[in-house]
């Protein structure tokens, strides 16, 4: 009973008062071939040092990005990150308590915040930005629920080329509110928004004017989405969105195998008491100094439930402290700089791969990542062998596509050593 306090009565009480009868119904909606219905086998216990060897032994059997020529973008790439960010994000003036509700003691943590939404209007140009979101992924889910809360509608369109991952978050956020999910390439005359990804998944950029046209025509709120915040370091800024949403974790954040993420998510001023999260403000003290607070908190644990926008819990705080002190370090000649780089070393690539035979960059613009097509059906295929080779080549696609990225961190040595081993495995 050291680690497990509550008696049988404790479980009892509890499962009735929820209105269940043994603790297995709360996982009804889990399907069955899913559940374990045995003990995970783990070795016996062991002391600690044993422990880290295992565990260092299992951890280098990975192949990190680190160590190998790595083209993997779809969602999560990989920039240089200062020195100086880890540092910074690691002083005392940072931590303070982690939701910042007495503004009083938490002004550092209340300013890097202000600070991290300027730089997120001023990237999407938008007039307002919230103080940040789980993911890029759920953050476009929030703002279908937000476009359907403006406009008291419930059908949803995307374009083609959206994130497969942010679509389906999007429809297990929207499973229980009856929304309709459409793929088109317009607006619907019923569509509360219509969202358009750019650069979209295969690495594609869109200019919005047309979309534009159509969600004044429809009433539709346009959204835009990205998943590589750096491209709006060389693209223009999204203004002809109503709300736009996306990935930050390119700046500041490690890949960290998967996470965390950082969530981006800006709008129009006329919308902003519909903004999920939260929104700091800055403003004066009694002294007359520039002081900070919490000036929108649209949260259910802070306002009557119905009124809520949203249940989120957390704004990655951590993730937003390193995307601002990286973006302090840039400044915007800087970010510009960055995203040429990046741009210049993908179209290097691009060149580098058309030079085998029979393989095609299908793109005919693109930023940081483009997709390529092999002369072969089984994309899948060739990732693993080139993999056994030690490079991390894309992300495998239907149909013999393969999706690849080049960034900064992108060296020649690499490119020679992608193509190299590409022409070896088609041969």
């Amino acid at each position: 009973m050291r680690y497990l306090p509550h008696t049988n009565a404790d479980r009892k009480a509890m499962l009735e008062e929820i209105g269940v009868t043994h603790i297995d119904d709360l996982f009804a909606g889990v399907p069955s071939g899913h559940l374990l219905n045995k003990l995970v086998d783990l070795p016996n216990h062991q002391g600690e040092i044993e422990v880290e060897r295992a565990l260092s032994a299992l951890a280098s059997k990975n192949l990190s990005a680190a160590d190998a020529p790595f083209f993997i973008g779809a969602g999560c790439y990989r920039h240089h990150i200062p020195a100086t960010v880890d540092y910074i994000i690691q002083r005392s003036e940072f931590l303070t308590a982690y939701t910042p509700y007495q503004p009083e003691i938490a002004q550092g943590t209340l300013a890097y915040l202000f600070e991290f939404q300027s730089y997120v209007a001023e990237l999407t140009g938008m007039d307002v930005a919230n103080a940040s979101m789980y993911d890029g992924a759920t953050s476009l889910a929030e703002a279908a629920l937000m476009a359907q809360r403006i406009t008291k509608r419930q059908t949803i369109t995307i374009a083609p080329g959206l994130h497969p991952h942010y679509e389906q978050t999007l429809k297990t956020y929207l499973s229980t509110s009856g929304a309709d999910i459409i793929v088109a390439d317009k607006p619907s005359s019923d569509s509360a928004a219509f969202i358009i990804q750019s650069p979209d998944f295969f690495g594609t950029p869109h200019s919005l004017q047309d979309y534009r046209k159509a969600c004044d025509d429809t009433g539709a709120k346009l959204i835009h989405v990205f998943t590589e915040v750096l491209s709006l370091g060389l693209l223009p800024p999204p203004k002809e969105a109503d709300i736009v949403v996306g990935e930050g974790q390119s700046i500041g954040v490690g890949l960290g195998f998967g996470g965390p993420h950082l969530g981006l998510f800006a709008c129009k001023k006329e919308y902003t008491r519909q903004m999920p999260g939260r929104l700091c403000g800055q403003t004066t003290d009694a002294d007359g100094k520039i002081s900070y607070v919490l000036t929108l908190s649209t949260r259910e644990q802070h306002i009557r439930r119905e009124k809520a926008t949203s249940n989120i819990c957390t704004n990655v705080g951590l993730c937003a402290l390193a995307f601002t002190v990286h973006m302090s370090l840039l400044g915007e000649q800087g970010m510009k700089n960055l995203a040429l780089l990046n741009h210049q070393k993908a179209c290097d690539l691009a060149d580098k791969l058309e030079e085998i035979n029979d393989v095609k960059v299908i793109n005919t613009s693109f930023f940081n990542e483009f997709t390529v097509q092999l002369p072969i059906d089984d994309a899948e295929d060739v990732v693993n062998k080139l993999a056994e080779k030690g490079i991390l080549a894309g992300y495998p696609l239907h149909d013999g596509k393969l999706l690849i990225t080049a960034t900064e961190t992108t060296t020649e040595n690499d490119v020679t050593a992608l193509t190299t081993a590409l022409r070896e495995v088609l041969a």
